[in-house]
């Protein structure tokens, strides 16, 4: 599930962290919920795109407001405890988190977005 979870993230575009047309930048999207924002270094991008396909999902019903923070902050709190970790083990935890998190994320997208489906 995971290397079906990363081609798919790699056929679906993102924006950029600074937002595009149509698209909330990085730090809009984590200030829905919370006036901090996290700085995610290397992990940002991928992390944006996790962000904005739940937002997607959020602004077409298929999550709530509250799930759309609670999965956020999920997100920003393991980041914050092994995403940031010097020691592989505890860095490969947050990728294996995050793998799921990104899954969860495109799923939820693709359920409510006809141009993720296949035709």
């Amino acid at each position: 599930m995971a290397g079906a979870a990363a081609l798919l993230a790699g056929c679906v575009a993102s924006p950029s962290l600074t937002g595009t047309m149509g698209a909330p930048s990085f730090v809009s999207l984590q200030q829905m919920c919370s006036a901090q924002t996290v700085d995610y270094g290397n992990d940002a991008q991928g992390v944006y795109a996790t962000l904005f396909d739940a937002y997607v999902a959020n602004r077409r019903g298929r999550l709530s407001k509250d799930e759309y923070c609670a999965f956020q902050t999920a997100i920003a709190e393991r980041y914050t405890s092994q995403g940031t970790s010097g020691d592989p083990q505890v860095r490969n935890q947050w990728v294996a988190f995050f793998t799921e998190q990104r899954a969860r994320a495109i799923s939820w997208r693709a359920a409510v977005d006809p141009t993720l489906r296949s035709g």
